[in-house]
């Protein structure tokens, strides 16, 4: 199956592309970093999209790593999922996506996933025996934070994310930006992050409620199937406690490398310790 690249946003380093799976429905991923080097998936945050790589992708390129991050079902400009699809249909879709860019048949035994904040429990369920998987930040369902409280008003959560997406505009990307961290960063990152929020409301916010559900509902798996995972989270970290992170990595023998640093913060500070760990 060879990728089709559909009229994308395309940003310094970063380029989208698509592939249609074997139901029809299609995944949008981008492509950035070293387009020669070592391939790892990136899964974007909640909300989140594929441009996310545009955070990351100086210090994916310099470290020799070839981002492939997907849209999840729903989300920028992948095809929402059918009734019923699930975490662990994830990988299945992730796999497709691997074979149509001939990543599959380059590394048969092993692809590293990186998982940020909402995006962690999708890295573990995409991951398949012998992977490594890096948890940034991450949500562990069955979880209490703010969104997932919010899911069982389903209308609330879309109604708040229609609303955060004019208003982001409105207000520019700092404000986006103060929702993950509360330090100052670069022009270039505030407007990568920014883009990321935008364009993962581009089809409105029934992805990101759908998610919501399933991070209070569901519990994650906690056999790790031959996994190696390693988790960075910040002590100040006000999205995703901490604690759930310590007690998932104890169960599946991970290990938690705790960060001076916030939620978004922890992902800018770590980010090529992550890529070397993840990749080594």
């Amino acid at each position: 199956m060879t990728p089709r690249e559909p009229p994308a946003t395309q940003r310094t380093g970063v380029s989208t592309r698509a592939c249609t799976l074997p139901d029809g429905r299609t995944v949008a991923y981008a492509l950035a970093g070293d387009p020669t080097g070592t391939p790892l998936v990136l899964h974007h945050g909640t909300p989140g999209s594929r441009l996310f790589a545009a955070v990351c992708d100086s210090t994916a390129t310099e470290a020799g790593v070839r981002l492939v991050a997907p849209d999840r079902p729903g989300y920028g400009r992948s095809s929402p999922p059918p009734r019923g699809w699930s975490m662990a249909n994830w990988g299945d879709d992730v796999r497709e996506l691997l074979a149509t860019e001939e990543i599959a048949a380059e590394t048969p035994v092993r692809v590293p996933h990186v998982g940020f904040s909402g995006g962690g429990p999708f890295a573990l369920a995409a991951a398949t025996p012998g992977d490594r998987v890096g948890l940034v930040g991450t949500v562990v369902p069955p979880a209490e934070t703010g969104l997932a409280r919010l899911a069982s008003i389903p209308f609330a959560v879309r109604l708040l994310f229609r609303l955060s997406k004019p208003l982001a505009r409105l207000r520019g990307a700092e404000a986006v930006v103060n929702q993950y961290t509360d330090r100052s960063v670069s022009p270039a990152v505030a407007d990568a992050v920014a883009a990321d929020f935008r364009e993962a409301l581009r089809q409105g916010a029934s992805a990101v409620a759908r998610e919501a559900r399933l991070f209070a509902e569901v519990s994650i798996d906690r056999e790790s199937d031959g996994l190696t995972v390693r988790a960075w989270h910040g002590f100040d970290d006000e999205n995703a406690p901490i604690g759930p992170v310590r007690e998932l990595l104890d169960e599946v023998n991970g290990t938690v490398i705790p960060v001076e640093s916030d939620h978004l913060g922890t992902f800018l500070d770590r980010q090529r310790d992550i890529f070397d760990w993840a990749t080594g």
